[in-house]
């Protein structure tokens, strides 16, 4: 069985450990489940995140997907590719064997967080897009929570190319199709998607076909609830989901 977990408001808030949470990935994987984390921030490097994991306490080599790794599975390797995101979208499309590239022709525009976007990137995303270029965002996602509250996220940056060129961008995070991909190819078929937001976190659990379980450690309360879709379970925590044991799902 896989259990993908959602990062803020499931194993952190910003850069303080949420209690409990490496405890409860340490009995899951003991108990023999494979456990799998995704995101839809596509700025760092697989690696930095990872070692943010490492240090909270939660090993995870191997065991992140971002979306800038599902937005790469939409690039064809030797393409060009225009990044208007950060260096974990670099990463990725030179991963795939793709071409990163900030300025000139391209067969692709991916986009996502970053905080230099201004009019001359907008500029020249878009006039790529007018050549013929994909228009790919890495997520929709309006805002990217912050300790000082919510800043505007890569959907708000994609949502600037889009209106600039009349093209609807392909999402590849979650909840869409391109990250429901991913996680099934290293997963497989049948999991449980941890999540602390019904409308990104639950609905991909459906896309899926993955139950889905919400924890209140993060955006929703329990004074929320009900919140649609109907989660399959609801928890105080990671830490208060996962039992000494875990049951059998």
């Amino acid at each position: 069985m896989t259990w993908v977990l959602d990062l803020d408001g499931v194993v952190w808030l910003s850069d303080t450990p949420i209690p409990g949470a490496a405890d409860a990935v340490a009995r899951l994987r003991a108990a023999g489940e494979r456990v799998l984390f995704a995101t839809n921030n596509s700025f760092p490097p697989r690696a930095e995140t990872e070692a943010k994991l490492a240090r909270f306490g939660i090993p995870a080599e191997g065991d992140l997907l971002t979306s800038a790794m599902a937005a790469a599975r939409l690039v064809e390797p030797g393409e060009r590719v225009l990044v208007a995101g950060g260096p974990g979208i670099v990463e990725a499309v030179r991963a795939r064997g793709a071409v990163p590239v900030r300025d000139g022709d391209a067969e692709v525009v991916a986009v996502g967080f970053h905080r230099d976007f201004d009019y001359e990137r907008l500029r020249v995303a878009a006039r790529a897009v007018d050549r013929g270029a994909r228009l790919v965002a890495t997520n929709d996602d309006a805002t990217y929570p912050t300790p000082d509250g919510p800043i505007p996220g890569g959907g708000s940056l994609v949502a600037a190319v889009a209106y600039a060129t009349g093209v609807t961008p392909i999402v590849a995070g979650k909840p869409h199709g391109p990250m429901a991909d991913l996680v099934r190819a290293v997963g497989g078929e049948a999991g449980t998607v941890v999540g602390d937001r019904p409308d990104t976190d639950g609905d991909f659990a459906v896309r899926l076909g993955y139950r889905f379980a919400l924890v209140l450690t993060g955006v929703t309360a329990r004074s929320d609830l009900p919140v649609e879709p109907e989660p399959d379970e609801v928890a105080d925590s990671l830490a208060a989901l996962v039992p000494e044991r875990p049951r059998a799902q």
